[in-house]
């Protein structure tokens, strides 16, 4: 037997097709591209191999709620396309996710549609004096 490993060829088994991290974990986001930016990131020493597919699966899992909700807010206003206003309103709506973007503006998006109680004009009170069968409101328009 020589050393120079030119000897015969054994068959080997043919390698699986490559399998990427996402698919593996049953994800849509980018497991590796996760772990990348983590380790660059200088956010610790060291980090785990199952930290990447963790913070994918949380992002996604996000970005699905907030798609889905702001998919209803632009159905509901008869749209097919999902508008910063429709985002908006999904968020502000969502009691976890107002939580949690709280702090956060979201550009061209407005404000909820909100008018005070005591802003409102006053219900219509019927006249109680004999001949007069008009209503009297709170204010002339």
């Amino acid at each position: 037997r020589s050393m120079s490993g030119r000897g015969k060829k054994v068959a080997s088994k043919a390698r699986a097709p490559a399998k990427t991290r996402s698919a593996r974990a049953g994800l849509q986001f980018p497991v590796g591209r996760v772990f990348r930016l983590l380790k660059k990131g200088n956010y610790a020493a060291r980090i785990g191999s199952g930290a990447g597919v963790y913070l994918a699966a949380v992002l996604e899992y996000l970005t699905a709620e907030v798609l889905e909700l702001s998919g209803n807010a632009s159905r509901d206003n008869k749209k097919k396309r999902i508008l910063p206003r429709h985002i908006q309103l999904a968020v502000r709506n969502d009691e976890e996710l107002n939580k949690l973007l709280g702090e956060v503006t979201i550009a061209e998006g407005g404000v909820l549609p909100n008018i005070q109680a005591v802003l409102l004009p006053k219900k219509t009170i019927k006249s109680t004096r004999e001949g007069d069968g008009q209503d009297v409101q709170s204010q002339e328009f």
